[in-house]
């Protein structure tokens, strides 16, 4: 007999969509933020860099955000346990995202080269760690972690950076950095998109195949798997091939939906792993959390499915939209002496002659 309802099921693939939807958008503004001193040459190509995800970077954090209250609604054990055994690990990742935030806003306010310089090296590492600490957080997830009878998880950080989560973190580096370059070549113009398409061409390959790697040893690791799992998997390993294919051949718009698709099968591939648990014990699988065990009341994920039902599709129209206004290709040029945000850049009072700010 199943040991979970079909509610308890859609919250678990629901909490998988925002993750998925997290890793794509901020994958690609992480790997802006990482790229942003080795693209960027001079004051007006990193303000460049940084307006061409300016105005949706922490609207792609709002998935998080939702994923996190999601998990912490639906799923309070997952939501306790996950926290007691990655608690200096979330800590750390909280830390490089607040700093990135901070930057974000901090960067323009002062025009001395020591204050841009420390607040870009601020979201270049920010961006790192935490494209480094959501792959050794996920890769131990879905590897299991000591969990003892109480459902609390016992480990410290030397713990997680064990050689399959290391692999782990390397992976969503490489799909991260290689995303935001090719990103960079769709929204940037000029000699930045020349320079984005040879850092992409470059990192693409080695992101598919490491990611390739690190599913394998997922489907080494697991003897077991199911067609499905088997299938995902399978999945993100030709995605991440076609990916790094079509950006070889200049195909920009192919190989960014193609990097997309190898992400969210990625995630697809940890959530079918995990399924029916939540979290896996390494102590006992007899520790091992479920989804009934780990959720919620049925009245509880009622309530969110209805309040999902109304106003996820409100959230996604708004975030739809936002893309579309700032979808224009921007460069070093259009930073001139009016420009003070992206609204200006709307309203085209750049000018290419004008100092950059």
């Amino acid at each position: 007999m199943r040991d979970y309802t079909a509610l308890q099921v859609l919250w678990f693939v629901l909490i998988g969509v925002l993750w998925a939807g997290y890793f794509v958008l901020e994958g690609f503004d992480f790997g802006v933020g990482m790229l942003l001193r080795v693209l960027g040459r001079d004051r007006a190509e990193r303000r460049a860099l940084i307006h061409t995800i300016g105005p949706v970077w922490d609207g792609n954090e709002v998935w998080l955000i939702v994923a996190g209250g999601a998990t912490f609604a639906a799923f309070p054990q997952w939501y306790a346990t996950l926290f007691s055994g990655f608690y200096i690990a979330l800590f750390l990742v909280l830390l490089a995202l607040i700093a990135r935030g901070v930057a974000f806003e901090f960067w323009g306010k002062d025009e001395r080269s020591a204050w841009t310089s420390t607040w870009e090296w601020a979201i270049t590492i920010g961006s790192f760690l935490a494209a480094l600490l959501w792959g050794v957080a996920w890769a131990n997830i879905i590897r299991g972690v000591p969990i003892d009878g109480k459902g609390n998880a016992d480990g410290s950080l030397t713990t997680l950076l064990n050689p399959y989560a290391i692999l782990g973190g390397l992976t969503t580096v490489l799909l991260f950095l290689s995303l935001g370059a090719i990103f960079l070549t769709l929204r940037t113009k000029g000699e930045l998109v020349e320079r984005a398409r040879r850092i992409a061409r470059t990192v693409a390959p080695a992101a598919a195949l490491v990611g390739i790697a690190f599913v394998a040893w997922t489907i080494v690791d697991q003897p077991h798997q199911s067609g499905v799992e088997i299938a995902v998997s399978a999945l993100a390993i030709v995605a991440l091939a076609l990916s790094a294919l079509a950006q070889l051949r200049y195909r920009d718009g192919a190989a960014f939906a193609l990097g997309a698709c190898a992400i969210v099968a990625l995630v697809a591939m940890f959530f079918v792993d995990l399924f029916p648990h939540t979290m896996v014990s390494t102590t006992d699988p007899a520790y091992s959390l479920t989804l009934n065990a780990s959720a919620s009341s049925h009245y509880t994920l009622t309530v969110m499915t209805i309040v999902a039902v109304i106003l996820l599709p409100v959230v996604l129209a708004y975030q739809a939209w936002t893309y579309w206004v700032f979808r224009r290709r921007i460069g070093p040029e259009d930073f001139g002496e009016h420009v003070r945000n992206p609204l200006d850049l709307l309203a085209g009072r750049g000018s290419g002659d004008a100092p950059a700010l």
